[in-house]
């Protein structure tokens, strides 16, 4: 069964113990076209019940739950359940829960503050096999692996990137959202994706954040000593 048949809903699970929050969300998804609320769990327990059985292309994942963490309950769905995807969306922005997250198998990670369509945008982003990101939490990801280098480069492009290529990339190094990106170039976001499927073919990554990580340790066509300062 083809998941990312553009005709199909996207089946998407939430797991929230807050009440209000859940029911916020579940309103979003499945009153929204294109998405189908599949399951809505208040606990890792009953969400470990039940997914296994009826696997979501998507899973909105809340970390401070009332026994086992999100984060728990990620790593122990994601063997069970290798082709869904995970989306933290939370309050908490440290470093440390970021990237047990993603250890666990998210591929995402938003705050709860996150806007309803961005939400939205995040979900069909994930689905498509990107790693959606609110920016401030993009950002702590990059300053992870390359601390020193922030700034949007001035170089000329890599050899096999063309320009517009590397400047996607460079305004994903910033933390920009793929709506951002389409508008800073007055496109579509699906020009975008077809931009960034591209870049992920050429430099053999399967995520944005991937491409941004191989971006900043020179792996675009340039050694990391060619890289500006």
């Amino acid at each position: 069964m083809d998941w990312k048949h553009p005709t199909m809903a996207i089946r998407v699970a939430l797991v929230e113990d807050d009440e209000r929050v859940r029911g916020s969300l579940a309103m979003l998804v499945g009153g929204s076209p294109g998405f189908e609320l599949i399951g809505s769990y208040s606990d890792a327990e009953s969400a470990l019940e039940n997914l296994s059985k009826n696997a979501p292309n998507v899973v909105l994942m809340d970390v401070q739950l009332p026994k086992q963490s999100g984060i728990e309950c990620i790593r122990n769905l994601k063997p069970r359940l290798p082709r869904t995807q995970f989306i933290i969306l939370t309050v908490y922005q440290d470093e440390e829960c970021v990237f047990d997250a993603l250890r666990a198998g998210a591929v995402g990670f938003l705050r709860k503050d996150t806007l309803p369509a961005e939400i939205l945008e995040a979900i069909r982003e994930a689905h498509q096999g990107g790693s959606p990101m609110s920016s401030g939490i993009a950002r702590m990801v990059v300053a992870h692996f390359h601390p020193n280098d922030l700034k949007v480069r001035s170089e000329p492009p890599p050899v096999h990137l063309s320009p517009r290529e590397e400047e996607i990339l460079q305004l994903l190094v910033k933390g920009y959202r793929y709506k951002e990106v389409a508008d800073a170039f007055s496109c579509s976001i699906n020009t975008v994706r077809e931009h960034l499927r591209r870049i992920y073919e050429k430099l053999h990554v399967t995520s944005s954040r991937e491409a941004v990580v191989k971006y900043l340790q020179g792996g675009t066509g340039k050694s990391g000593a060619d890289r500006p300062a």
